[in-house]
């Protein structure tokens, strides 16, 4: 656990491609894809937060402050991270926020590790992770200090592209390896936007069990 690192889970997304509604709560294996997603972050962070908008009650199990989108309208994820900072800003004494997506299930345990590292010598940069020179964009490290160029980017220029605030203000990609399950090589980033991915997904999941 970094105790200088809170984590934020998107999982505000509209899920269009799973036929709309909350696809962090679909089933995978014996529990909710979010849950999976919390297990894996929550030990590498020292305080976690969910970021959704709608009735917080649907995530009462989760047992997590339940942060919504403080930008009108469904701005996509930097609304959320920004959300994340502010609410890091506000309610822990951490200086960075990890942001993970709520349908990422496979993510690397030294995710945030292997960031903060990355950024020992550029303290003021967004650590990105990435796999095969391909970038992970809602998978970052990113410095509380942003939140108000951040609310600037999205409200006054309404810009929403990760990446031009990103390269803006300076970043650093991270290179994790894919994972080898049964002779093929998955990106540990997989994430599940369709019913097939689903499908994927369960059937990494019985592998990777011991």
């Amino acid at each position: 656990m970094d105790r200088n690192v809170a984590g934020i889970i998107l999982a505000g997304g509209l899920s269009r491609r799973m036929g709309g509604g909350d696809k962090p709560l679909l089933s995978l294996g014996k529990v909710r894809l979010l849950d999976h997603v919390a297990a894996r972050l929550k030990p590498q962070v020292a305080s976690l937060a969910l970021n959704a908008n709608g009735d917080p009650a649907r995530f009462a199990a989760m047992k997590l402050p339940v942060i919504e989108d403080t930008v009108p309208g469904y701005a996509g994820p930097l609304a959320g991270i920004l959300a994340g900072l502010e609410w890091a800003a506000m309610q822990t004494g951490c200086r960075w926020l990890m942001s993970a997506a709520g349908d990422t299930p496979f993510f690397p345990d030294n995710l945030v590790e292997r960031l903060a590292t990355a950024t020992q010598d550029r303290p003021g940069a967004i650590a990105v992770a990435s796999t095969n020179g391909r970038w992970h964009p809602t998978f970052a490290l990113w410095p509380l200090g942003l939140r108000d160029a951040l609310r600037h980017f999205l409200v006054d220029e309404d810009n929403r592209r990760v990446f031009a605030f990103m390269e803006r203000h300076g970043y650093v990609a991270v290179e994790f390896p894919m994972i080898e399950v049964g002779g093929q090589k998955i990106d540990p980033f997989f994430n599940i936007n369709t019913p097939d991915d689903l499908a994927m997904a369960k059937s990494l999941l019985q592998s990777l069990r011991p």
